[in-house]
């Protein structure tokens, strides 16, 4: 018998169609929570002695290198991010001294301690300490707002998506890219588009502010929610224009575990958040004809009914290390329902602090907890830190190529 042949995307959609197909599908930065950071990069870059290229940082909040060609291939990637990229970018000198570029507009003010602080255009400041490897929100604009007719002043035309956009690629520029890279290369496509609701309504008006609001003043959660709904499917809407057709997963976020738990208690949960989450997931499925997938950190397991009620195909990360989280158990228990797209190596303590033979068991584990019957895309369970060990990354890998077959 002839050995089937498998490209990169017909191995990506039979995983999350709950088939196998000849390995464990592998993804190295096809989403914002699933690469590596810029320096981590460039030492994994000078550790497998790549030449040439640059290091790209598509997302400056994370400070996260786009992979290049030979670091796809190195690591047996099999999925792209498909996100709007700048036209123009500049130099920039990382923490431990190497290089970078950033997109041209990214223009961080200088502070006299060292520090950057850097607004953005929904008015949230970030600030990077001295030294430090990314940013961290400081201010919410919606912070001091106390009631509706508050809310209703702030300027929500600042989130809504613009088809030219100075020194980035037009939406139709988008668009021809996504097309050429659907019919010239055999990548699986992940449209990263975000539509985080839970995690922009506390990043416009404050993280402890906005827990309060959903348990003590709902009215104003809501407000919040339902203008995030009614923009985010807008913006959809025209991203569909350009790129229906051309990518099978769409990927959307909402941070709903710590690590000892869920942050929204079930009940506020179901009430408040569910139901818009429901309306947004089923509009992007109905639009796009894509996998859902969802990127939500920590302990989630109480969340995994619901979510899969409302749409989701895809869970991410798979926070190994947080309460509930045991692999093998999710399997159990929900994978015929879900994709489990993560959790093949633990972030927290494994892959930067353990023994390349640590992380080579880790992997080996989380392979045969996840792998069985499909429903299974590999990566590490959240992005590839600055301090990790290059050998630890090349473990990594080197395990997954091992022991990730379902047939040769």
């Amino acid at each position: 018998m002839p050995r089937e042949t498998y490209t990169s995307r017909r191995r990506v959609l039979e995983a999350i169609g709950h088939k196998e197909p000849d390995r464990v599908p592998i993804d190295l930065g096809g989403m914002l929570s699933t690469g590596i950071h810029a320096i981590a990069y460039n030492r994994l870059k000078k550790y497998l002695g790549i030449r040439g290229g640059a290091t790209r940082v598509i997302d400056t909040f994370q400070f996260l290198a786009v992979p290049e060609e030979p670091v796809l291939k190195f690591a047996w990637a099999d999925v792209l991010p498909i996100l709007r990229e700048p036209k123009k970018w500049r130099s920039w000198t990382l923490a431990d001294g190497s290089e970078c570029l950033v997109p041209y507009d990214f223009r961080p003010v200088k502070q006299p301690d060292g520090s950057y602080i850097w607004t953005l255009p929904t008015g949230v400041k970030m600030r990077m300490p001295p030294g430090g490897y990314y940013f961290d929100m400081i201010y919410h604009p919606l912070s001091k707002a106390s009631s509706v007719s508050d809310l209703e002043k702030y300027d929500w035309d600042s989130l809504r998506l613009r088809v030219e956009v100075p020194y980035w690629e037009s939406l139709e520029e988008m668009g021809e890219r996504t097309r050429r890279l659907y019919n010239e290369t055999d990548y699986a496509l992940m449209l990263n588009f975000g539509g985080n609701l839970f995690e922009t309504g506390w990043a416009l008006r404050g993280f402890a502010q906005f827990l309060s609001d959903l348990i003590r003043r709902p009215r104003m959660a809501e407000y919040i929610l339902d203008r995030l709904l009614e923009i985010y499917k807008e913006n959809f809407k025209l991203l569909m224009r350009y790129l229906k057709g051309y990518v099978q997963i769409v990927q959307v976020g909402d941070d709903l575990g710590h690590q000892h738990g869920p942050i929204i208690p079930i009940k506020i949960y179901r009430e408040i958040l569910k139901p818009r989450q429901e309306e947004l997931f089923q509009f992007i499925k109905r639009e796009s004809g894509a996998y859902l997938f969802l990127h939500s950190c920590g302990s989630i397991y109480v969340y995994l009914p619901d979510l899969i009620e409302v749409g989701v195909d895809i869970i991410n990360p798979v926070q190994v290390s947080a309460k509930d989280m045991d692999t093998k158990r999710l399997k159990e228990e929900f994978g015929d329902e879900l994709t489990f797209w993560g959790g093949g190596c633990d972030t927290q303590r494994v892959l930067p602090l353990g023994t390349p033979e640590d992380v080579k068991r880790e992997v080996k584990r989380r392979i045969e907890d996840l792998a069985p019957g499909g429903g299974f895309v590999f990566t590490q369970v959240h992005n590839i830190q600055p301090e990790v060990p290059p050998r630890n990354v090349v473990a990594m890998y080197e395990a997954v190529h091992e022991y990730g077959w379902y047939r040769r």
